[in-house]
Formats: C-alpha cells, sequence, structure tokens
C-alpha cells in the first residue's frame, strides 16, 4: 500500500516529535546523574529554597518516618551569640556528610533562613559517589532563636591525593567532637563525620540514613520533588530525620517559636524524646 502525501508528512512528523522527546529525556537524565559535579558551588535557587520549606501537612503526615533518634547527652549548655549553639563538623567529600545535610539544612530552615547555600556533590571516588547535597562553607545562617555553627573541614576533590583543607575545628570544636563522638556501632573507631550537636543536649553521629539506597541517582530536582511523596523513601528517610533534628532544637530554645514547636507531631516527638 503507498502512502499518499499527507501520510508521508504525518509519519515524519510524528518521527520527528519522537526524536525530541528521546533527546529530551536523554539530556535530563544526562544532567540528573552524570553531571551533578557541574553544579558544585553554585549558588541553590530560590525554587530550591522554596521546595526545602516543606509545609506543615506533608512533615506531619510523614512523622518521624525513617528517622532514627539521636543520642542525648547533658553537657553543659553550649550558646553562640547568647543563643542555643548548632555544631555542625563534616567534610565536602564524606556521601554520609551529604546525606545528613539534607534534614539538617531542612529544619534549620524551620527556625531561621540561609544565605550563600551552594549546591555540593559528594566524592567522586567515595561511597554513594557524587551524592547531590549542599555546602555550608559559604553559607550565612541567621536566626532569632538559635545559632548555627558549621565547619567544612575537608573538600570533595583530591588535590595532590588528598583532600584540601577548608576549614579548621577550634581547640573547643575539636573537644567536643573527642567527648561525644565516640565509637558506635556504625563508627567502630569514633571521630565520625557528620557530627552534629544540638546544644550539648543531643548529638547525631553519622548518617541517619544509607546515601546510596536513598539518595544515589538522583539530582536535587528530583529528590526534593520526592519530599512531597510521604510513600517515597526519600521523604520518610529525610523528612522524618527533620521531624526530629526540628523537635530537638525546639526541645533546646524554649519551644520558640511556636509556629514551628507547637506543631502537634513535633511536639509527639519533642514528649517521646525526653
Amino acid at each position: 500500500m503507498k502512502l499518499t502525501t499527507y501520510q508521508k508528512a504525518a509519519v515524519v512528523v510524528v518521527v520527528i516529535v519522537i526524536g525530541l522527546i528521546v533527546a529530551y529525556l536523554s539530556i535530563g537524565n544526562a544532567t540528573n546523574t552524570l553531571n551533578l559535579t557541574s553544579q558544585d558551588n553554585t549558588p541553590v535557587p530560590a525554587y530550591m529554597i522554596n521546595r526545602l520549606m516543606v509545609p506543615n501537612n506533608v512533615s506531619s503526615a510523614v512523622g518521624i518516618g525513617l528517622g532514627k533518634p539521636l543520642q542525648q547527652v547533658n553537657g553543659t549548655n553550649l550558646t553562640y551569640n547568647g543563643k542555643p549553639e548548632i555544631l555542625y563538623m563534616g567534610a565536602e567529600y564524606c556521601p554520609f556528610c551529604a546525606a545528613e545535610r539534607w534534614p539538617l539544612t531542612i529544619a534549620l530552615m524551620r527556625f531561621g533562613t540561609f544565605s550563600g547555600l551552594e549546591y555540593m556533590t559528594s566524592s567522586a571516588t567515595d561511597y554513594s559517589p557524587n551524592t547531590p547535597t549542599f555546602t555550608f562553607l559559604h553559607a550565612t545562617y541567621t536566626s532569632k532563636y538559635i545559632s548555627f555553627v558549621s565547619v567544612e573541614m575537608l573538600g570533595n576533590k583530591p588535590v595532590n591525593g588528598s583532600y584540601p583543607t577548608l576549614q579548621t575545628p577550634n581547640a573547643s570544636e575539636n573537644a567536643l567532637m573527642s567527648k561525644y563522638d565516640g565509637p558506635t556501632a556504625s563508627c567502630s573507631t569514633g571521630g565520625c563525620i557528620p557530627f552534629i550537636d544540638f546544644a550539648n543536649k543531643a548529638v547525631d553521629v553519622g548518617a541517619t540514613y544509607d546515601p546510596l539506597s536513598v539518595l544515589d541517582s538522583y539530582s536535587w530536582n528530583t529528590t526534593s520533588e520526592n519530599l512531597y511523596n510521604t510513600s517515597s523513601l526519600q521523604s520518610s528517610s529525610i523528612i522524618g530525620q527533620a521531624n526530629i533534628f526540628t523537635a530537638e532544637i525546639c526541645n533546646i530554645d524554649n519551644n520558640t517559636p511556636q509556629s514551628v514547636c507547637g506543631q502537634q507531631y513535633i511536639k509527639r516527638i519533642e514528649s517521646s524524646a525526653g
């Protein structure tokens, strides 16, 4: 059967459209999974900041999800500029730091604002290579309720065989890590990163979820979109942990602001941790 001129033209159009769709999907996949490192140290855009401000209905639906409880401690109150201090110590190459920055960033944004937050990927040669995350290296955090101090110790790309030093913890910060970052089931030697100290009332050592299972092969866009799907592994792991971090921050800052700490799902997590 011979095709008419009209039919031939229609076939050509269909072939072109299919080709464009395939090309578009290929480019999108390459951007999401193969070219993540090109985003290193680029500013996090406003739309992504907005996505990380997960609404209460989503967070409440997740609850603690797959989040892990923090280690409760009873040290001398840790403060900075007269406010309870959250101390983060990590490194850009570290895939476990990459994982934990997601829930930590989300929790902190409930109490204040970031400027200078940048995209980052973990080491290309470590476990869970090129895990999409953020870096606090050039970020500034402002809050009426808490202080956030971050130490990104090493970069993510080796120079002459070793990761370059970015920031060096001071003596007090090293002392806290030595005191609270001892051997655990997930960190047999102690001194593992990330290390997060919530005003010397609770600490988080290592990642609370597996970056390879939750973040591997995903871009920032895909991961942030999945946060809103409460049945997804990303939402249950990241939002669940962000809620636990949020409850601990409420515990150390006299439950302010009420718009955050007065939420029933946060109050339930806070009471269960106590």
